[in-house]
């Protein structure tokens, strides 16, 4: 834990820990020489059971295979989309692709042919590599009504086709310089327009945010990290791949998260580490009680995306015998923000996401004025340093929204700083919903809803709930004040979003509360619906 003493909102970046100036090519080979024999790699079959495994020179030996396949049918600098779920061709495809210089482009495997296309056609992407299906999800057939009529897509890859996926092209195959402040991929993550803004991330921000995550958590090689976060996510496919490779420690591929399977695997397989939304959490000690096992491998558990209660900290602690760490972040951020240290205390855990990582500075500013606050005021949580995104793919004018002039990367989250440098969420400027650690944007709920005939008015509310934080809502005026159809509603989300985005929660209304300037006042919806005001 650092010991500073602040005067105002402002925590200077700490530099006990360097940066590194290289790419991600560069670290594999890098770890590669020195690791060559450690299992970097791990595939856990959907029922839990561990298969294929790959040390390190095996995964550089696929990877620039892959990457010299690419390079001969892709131009450096090309955008590709990646649309699977958590398997180990997909590190191979993030390796390669930063070995040929091409621009990663992750899609979630739930979306829908309109959110599928919507990143390929504002990513301008040239070529999408799918699987057939995940969880009853059919990619394969979405993925041919997504790049219908689209010209710039020249190639659909199933991943699972190793005939199409280390196929020959035309270009003279050899792999280009690429440079530690290109652009490593781009990751889509929702506004409050409702249109999903591309965050273009560089090798530099996406190396050094692992290196000092992984490095506040004491990864170690001997490190054992369960992957369960999906790789769509930077959580996935930076935090937790690229921590791995910096620390040449063995990483598990787990598709699906399963308490159940989560706690057999943490007995059989020596699990030290692994990033949970509290759910997740509360999931693993609700699968312990039903069936012992052994935990005494656990070291250190992070988490993030939502309050972590006093209760749930204690009993990881109890029952696991580990460290639990809070965290705060986001995708412009690389993404990790702040966490905590390993010596903090039970309230620092509970009710803060700790001091920032290093070499990154934190203000709280005033919303308005964008002044500095004093301290323990609330205002705006803005982040500055090496981890801050290159800026949105094609929006300048959301690039310049987000970073200000001076590097100040706005966040949209609201908090506040103690004089020691700890960070406590307090709320949101963006009107987002967090339900199980995963980040909802109403807009675009709400854009989808209204083009329903029997819609006339709705607004989309986070409502709090005990297991996931929150739940959407969903508040809507009819037509002619009709009754509302719910299951019909319920099916026309699910034909156009992804499951997760469907809301749990559905009332009519007659009318909703306004502000003097006639905007939907969500706050007194929330307040309502808690206070019971809604049949």
């Amino acid at each position: 834990m650092y010991d500073i003493e602040l005067t105002e909102s402002l925590f200077p970046p700490q530099p006990d820990c360097e940066l590194r100036d290289i790419t991600i090519g560069e670290l594999l080979r890098e770890t590669a020489e020195v690791f060559p024999d450690s299992v970097a790699m791990v595939d856990i079959a959907l029922d839990g059971s561990p298969g294929q495994q790959w040390n390190y020179g095996e995964v550089l030996t696929i990877s620039e295979k892959l990457a010299m396949a690419l390079a001969s049918r892709f131009e450096a600098g090309e955008k590709i989309v990646v649309w699977a779920p958590n398997i180990p061709t997909w590190l191979f495809m993030e390796y390669a692709c930063a070995l040929a210089g091409l621009v990663l482009v992750t899609a979630n495997p739930s979306f829908q042919a309109r959110e599928l296309r919507y990143v390929l056609e504002q990513s301008g992407a040239v070529a999408l590599f799918r699987v057939e299906g995940f969880r009853g999800n059919p990619m394969a057939e979405i993925a041919a009504e997504a790049v219908a009529g689209n010209e710039a897509i020249r190639e659909v890859v199933d991943l699972d086709d190793e005939k199409a996926l280390f196929a020959i092209g035309s270009r003279t195959a050899c792999l280009p310089d690429v440079a530690p402040g290109d652009a490593a991929q781009i990751q889509y993550t929702s506004g409050t327009t409702g249109f999903p803004k591309g965050a273009v991330l560089s090798h530099h921000n996406l190396l050094n945010n692992a290196r000092l995550f992984a490095a506040r958590k004491k990864v170690h090689r001997r490190s054992v990290w369960a992957n369960f976060m999906p790789m769509f996510h930077t959580a996935g496919c930076a935090t937790t791949a690229l921590g791995c490779l910096q620390a040449g420690c063995k990483m598990l591929m787990i598709k699906l998260f399963d308490a159940a399977t989560l706690a057999r695997l943490i007995e059989s397989e020596g699990i030290t580490t692994f990033f949970a939304v509290p759910t997740m959490l509360v999931g693993l000690l609700e699968a312990l009680e039903g069936e012992d096992r052994d935990m005494t491998s656990m070291e250190v558990i992070t988490t993030g995306g939502a309050p972590v209660a006093p209760e749930l900290v204690r009993q990881v602690r109890e029952r696991l015998d580990c460290s639990l760490q809070s965290a705060f972040g986001q995708t412009e951020a690389s993404p990790m923000i702040c966490l905590n240290h390993d010596d903090v205390t039970l309230d620092d855990i509970c009710f803060s996401a700790g001091q920032p990582l290093p070499h990154t500075s934190v203000s709280i500013r005033d919303p308005e004025t964008d002044t500095i606050l004093p301290i323990g005021e609330v205002g705006e949580i803005c982040a500055r340093g090496y981890n801050v995104m290159l800026g949105y793919h094609d929006n300048e004018a959301a690039t310049r929204a987000a970073i200000d002039a001076d590097g100040w990367l706005h966040t949209g989250d609201l908090g506040k700083l103690d004089s020691r440098g700890f960070i406590r969420i307090t709320g949101r400027v963006k009107d987002m919903i967090i339900r199980g650690g995963e980040n909802h944007f109403p807009a675009e709920i709400e854009n989808l809803l209204i083009e329903h005939p029997d819609v006339a008015e709705v607004s989309v509310v986070g409502i709090p709930d005990d297991k996931w934080g929150e739940v959407i809502g969903a508040f809507i005026r009819t037509e002619g004040n009709s009754p509302l159809h719910i299951d019909g509603l319920k099916s026309y989300c699910r034909e156009h979003l992804s499951p997760q985005k469907t809301p749990t929660i559905w009332r009519r209304v007659e009318a909703f509360p306004l502000t003097g300037s006639g905007k939907i006042q969500k706050f007194v919806i929330r307040d309502n619906f808690v206070a019971g005001n809604y049949d």
